[in-house]
């Protein structure tokens, strides 16, 4: 069995769906878990307040109050790459995370995540994933290290004050369009969950995403991308990338969901997030944070790839 180190959280509604019990609100909340796991979580005082005051299986349900548990796995397959701090002060850290390693704890995912390995490296407690990164895309992830000034990185994310450049390798087909060094091209549709629900299809209705692009090199079958994600949808790059006809290389989703296997570590989704530029809420100064030559898998040479 494998515990979290750092416990996760959440904040029960201020609206209770009809559950009594903290216990079982937690049961309704994540139905994946069998109801017996909670109840063995709580006998055992693996469930607690924010101020560390334990969660019994008959605690009554408290409105906008912070639970806290301990994420719990058979196993978790460990992954092979390393991550990198590249910058790091009083209030924030910004690391290169390798693929295949989740930003935060998640699925069978607990303790083999970035937010963990950072924390364990650092002996930062405090330290918090600021933005979600796809576990299979490499690149730059910011967190907050410091509780006071938390919100005001958050907001950055929230209100779209951050300015992302990714980078892409994608395949092109011999009877595909073929992109030309330097063209650009903007993409607007309307995303929204498919079955399965972690999958994300275009529909028609009003645009709620918003990407542009443009090719860097060619060469054989193989281009390089710069991509810009306008908003901030779930595999919105992906997805848009698929729609002009030049699926990411070794994407596993789209633009057909491949069977489910083991992760194949020789073969990373080629999509990199390359850069981040926003103005610091607390200097009022410009910050520029970037993925160096030297780990970015995805603009070596294209003969090499």
């Amino acid at each position: 069995m494998v515990i979290a180190t750092s416990p996760s959280k959440l904040t029960l509604p201020q609206v209770n769906p009809g559950t009594a019990t903290v216990v079982a609100y937690l049961i309704h909340k994540f139905p994946q878990v069998d109801a017996a796991v909670w109840y063995q979580r709580a006998n055992e005082g693996k469930l607690h307040w924010h101020d560390g005051t334990v969660i019994t299986a008959t605690t009554l349900y408290r409105p906008q109050q912070r639970v806290y548990y301990y994420r719990e796995v058979e196993s978790e397959p460990v992954i092979p790459f390393k991550e990198t701090i590249l910058f790091a002060d009083a209030d924030i850290l910004v690391a290169y995370k390798p693929p295949f390693l989740p930003v935060t704890p998640g699925g069978k995912y607990v303790n083999e995540c970035l937010q963990s390995r950072l924390r364990a490296l650092t002996g930062q407690k405090n330290l918090q994933a600021l933005h979600r990164l796809d576990r299979v895309t490499t690149g730059l992830a910011m967190f907050s290290v410091n509780p006071e000034t938390s919100h005001l990185y958050h907001q950055l994310f929230a209100h779209r004050k951050i300015h992302k450049t990714y980078q892409a390798l994608v395949h092109i087909q011999s009877d595909a369009q073929q992109p030309a060094v330097g063209q650009q091209w903007e993409v607007k549709n309307r995303l929204q969950c498919s079955d399965p629900r972690f999958l994300m299809q275009v529909i028609d209705g009003v645009p709620n995403s918003h990407s542009r692009m443009r090719c860097l090199a060619r060469h054989q079958d193989r281009a390089l991308f710069e991509l810009e994600p306008v908003t901030g949808k779930t595999h919105q790059l992906r997805v848009h990338m698929q729609t002009l006809g030049w699926p990411i290389l070794h994407d596993r989703y789209y633009p057909r969901l491949r069977p489910e296997s083991a992760d194949n570590f020789a073969q990373p989704l080629r999509l990199l997030a390359q850069q981040l530029c926003f103005i610091d809420p607390l200097t009022s100064r410009p910050r520029t944070f970037h993925c160096g030559y030297n780990m970015n898998p995805v603009s070596e040479l294209l003969d090499r790839v």
